[in-house]
């Protein structure tokens, strides 16, 4: 089986061609190695994969040509524990620091983005210092 009709099936990306610019980009390695889209991914091998920010490390179980249900998706791997406890971690970092900055959550208004600017231009006197 395709290796980016498997990650499709799995339900790792959400379209197949996503699958295969993932593969292509080198975001995904089978076995240790750089594959292209067309290879053959068989029960037993180990694929590593980056998806946004996040790091999976996970056991071919099972194979299927057919994208079902996240249940049934889920029979198809198994992650390792390490994978699960960096993303787990991960998660928790990023929900961390998104609640310290107020400003992302989205794009900004008009007021926010000057407030924005005012605190990230340098005062006056510490631009005299800096000409110096």
């Amino acid at each position: 089986m395709r290796i980016d009709k498997w990650l499709w099936a799995a339900r790792f990306f959400k379209t197949r061609s996503l699958a295969a610019q993932a593969v292509d980009g080198g975001k995904i390695s089978l076995n240790e190695q750089r594959p292209k889209p067309s290879k053959e991914v068989k029960i037993g091998d180990t694929l590593a994969m980056r998806i946004g920010a996040f790091e999976f490390h996970v056991a071919v179980l099972a194979l299927s040509d057919k994208r079902g249900p996240a249940s049934e998706a889920a029979k198809l791997y198994q992650e390792f524990e390490a994978s699960r406890a960096a993303r787990e971690t991960l998660a928790l970092q990023l929900r961390a620091n998104q609640a310290l900055n107020p400003f992302l959550k989205g794009r900004p208004t008009k007021k926010a983005r000057r407030a924005l600017e005012r605190l990230q231009q340098p005062s006056a006197g510490e631009q005299e210092m800096n000409d110096e």
